[in-house]
């Protein structure tokens, strides 16, 4: 409604231009006789014609005796016509032919105007967008929050992130109580910055802060502010801090921020003039030489590293609050306020789904519990049991079955085996997650997978853990190896972590005694548009790069050995999993335990055992090095001996 009164004036116009067009073009007819010329002579010459009337040199109307009107157009000359009617006695009226109105001529120069016009203007309203005017592209586009009471959100809909609540709980105190703080000295922050992954829920913890903050809140996207004009995103930042200022105090949030926030001069060949002056021109209105007391900007961004230095200074963006990936209590939190409102069986455990979940964001943990809805729907289901969790889940993470896939039995072998040796693995090595469920029903561009649940989250990974969680990732490709005597292209992606983590091990946390604790190569060489080098920069020599890759390759075929003699030690275990899983198609945690209970007095492998072959392995080496040293000693003292006795004869 808001949107037709402001284009009413437009839309007058319209209308107007349609009716002088109908005016002009359609007049009321009356009742006429469907005469040609030759009908018309024929009808003179009979005397059923009394009188006519000829309009200008081409029309002549008249009444035919039984009382119906005509026209009729004349072709050639109208004396022709005058000579027959007089020949045959019919009375003749001459009338001019009518001039049309004098708005019709003015409308004749003003219609092709005012379609040019109105192509322009429908011309610019697409390339700036649906919503803008035409004469206000230098109009800001934020718009004022403003949410039923019903559907408004709190923080009391926000699991989690108490820290970040803490923070944006005292912004929202400075502005419904600032002489608390002025007492104390204390000035309002100017700038809330909140920084995290996609989906962590940035926005909806600035819909919180609208909810709870009872002043003006307006939302505008960065996005909003960059057009292909220059100067406009600028015009629009101060018309924005000026509705600002009318309205103080306020809030004002931007989301994606990184889209007017990038670095200045950055990008091979320079920046981009129109973002770059809408960023000055936010820099100076948020600290220049005017105050902007009473507003406070918001503003959120899952890519911090890109945005320039002068934006994250403090007295611009004060505060810097990062909304992180939730941990377990907080994923726990998140489903509990997403299925407040769906039915639930009793077995639905929401514990074991935020294990489950380990890396899920906010909006990861709302779409499990809506894609559980759904699937119970589609199981025309009351409630949302276990099942349907634990079905979308799998779903999340591999994709949806494909029940139209055939399956021949030699890949059906494969899988089997390959998914084996990644479960096994991850229950009988010390320090690897726990295998939480293993399927071969394929999901996605998968023809099978494991679900691995950890114990607890981890902000840190030990030595023991990466390397245990490497050797479980070459379980497949050695259990192809061991079992099948052959090996297929199924462990591709398996290969690929197992040697990026490995790599990291030795270039990233110096976890390689031969490179020692070095971090080497530069992180930033990949950010082409920052400005930022080309090429990533390696900073150490091509020995050390040959060591390194010396190093990635001992890694990986040491695990590599580890999951061979630990398979290869339990072949009986390994094949009873095989022949469940073929039949079964998935199996969970408790199978996998009982297959290896049913074994477990002939499990062969021990990590003692492995750290007994380690320190022989190691003394082997030190053995193999002292013997080379001692070789190359020898070597040089008879060199330096047959030099001797050289010098000697030849004195």
């Amino acid at each position: 409604m808001k949107r037709f009164s402001k284009n009413i004036g437009f839309y007058l116009i319209i209308i107007a231009i349609a009716f002088l067009i109908a005016q002009y073009f359609i007049s009321p007819a009356p009742v006429k006789a469907d005469l040609s010329y030759s009908e018309f002579t024929q009808l003179v010459e009979a005397g059923k014609i009394d009188k006519v009337t000829i309009i200008g040199q081409e029309l002549v109307k008249g009444q035919v005796a039984d009382g119906k009107e005509f026209e009729v157009n004349i072709p050639g000359t109208i004396e022709k016509v005058e000579q027959i009617l007089q020949n045959n006695e019919v009375d003749i009226e001459t009338e001019p032919e009518p001039e049309p109105p004098w708005w019709a001529s003015i409308l004749g120069y003003l219609l092709p105007t005012i379609l040019i016009f109105g192509f322009w203007f429908f011309i610019m309203q697409r390339m700036q967008g649906g919503g803008n005017k035409m004469m206000s592209f230098g109009k800001n586009k934020a718009r004022r929050h403003e949410e039923d009471e019903k559907k408004k959100v709190t923080f009391d809909d926000v699991a989690n992130y108490e820290e970040v609540k803490e923070e944006l709980v005292e912004v929202v105190e400075f502005l419904k109580n600032p002489d608390k703080f002025s007492k104390l000295g204390a000035e309002i922050p100017k700038g809330v910055l909140l920084v995290g992954p996609p989906g962590t829920g940035k926005t909806l913890m600035a819909r919180a802060v609208a909810g709870e903050a009872g002043v003006p809140f307006f939302i505008i996207s960065g996005s909003d502010f960059v057009e292909m004009f220059v100067g406009v995103g600028a015009s629009r930042v101060r018309d924005l801090f000026e509705q600002g200022k009318e309205n103080a105090p306020c809030i004002i949030f931007i989301d994606e921020l990184d889209a007017v926030g990038r670095q200045r001069g950055a990008g091979v060949g320079g920046g981009h003039d129109e973002r770059e002056q809408t960023l000055n021109q936010l820099l100076v209105e948020m600290d220049g030489f005017e105050a902007n007391e009473g507003i406070i900007l918001m503003a959120a961004t899952n890519r911090p590293d890109v945005l320039d230095p002068a934006l994250l200074r403090p007295g611009r963006f004060d505060r810097q609050v990062l909304v992180d990936k939730p941990d377990f209590k907080g994923r726990k939190g998140v489903l509990e306020i997403h299925v407040q409102d769906k039915p639930l069986t009793g077995d639905v455990d929401l514990d074991i789904l935020a294990k489950r979940t380990p890396g899920f964001t906010g909006a990861d943990m709302e779409n499990l519990a809506n894609e559980a809805a759904i699937l119970a729907a589609r199981r025309n289901k009351k409630e949302i049991s276990m099942l349907e969790f634990d079905d979308a889940i799998d779903r999340v993470l591999a994709g949806p079955k494909k029940k139209s896939r055939i399956i021949s039995d030699k890949e059906k072998d494969i899988v089997s085996y390959h998914e084996t040796g990644h479960a096994l693995l991850g229950e009988l090595l010390e320090h690897a997650d726990s295998t939480h469920k293993v399927s071969i029903i394929p999901r996605g561009r998968a023809g099978g997978f494991t679900v691995n649940l950890p114990e607890a989250d981890k902000n840190y990974v030990t030595k023991s853990e990466l390397i245990d969680k490497v050797t479980s990732l070459l379980g497949g490709r050695v259990a192809e190896e061991v079992f099948l005597d052959d090996i297929s292209t199924g462990a591709q992606n398996d290969l690929e972590r197992a040697t990026k983590i490995v790599r990291n091990m030795v270039t990233d946390y110096g976890m390689s005694e031969e490179v020692g604790p070095l971090a080497l190569g530069q992180k930033n060489g990949d950010q082409v548009f920052l400005g930022r080098d080309l090429s990533k920069d390696k900073n150490y020599s091509e020995e050390v790069a040959s060591l390194i890759d010396k190093e990635v390759k001992r890694f990986v075929e040491e695990a590599y050995d580890k999951a061979t003699r630990i398979l290869s030690g339990n072949k009986e275990m390994v094949e009873k999993m095989v022949t469940e899983l073929k039949e079964e198609e998935t199996l969970v945690s408790d199978d996998i335990r009982r297959i290896i209970a049913e074994f477990k007095d002939d499990y062969e492998y021990n990590p003692d055992d492995e750290a007994d072959e380690e320190s022989k392995k190691a003394t082997k080496n030190t053995e193999n090095t002292i013997e080379k040293e001692t070789d190359d000693l020898d070597s040089k003292l008879d060199d330096s001996t047959d030099k001797k006795i050289n010098i000697n004869l030849t004195d």
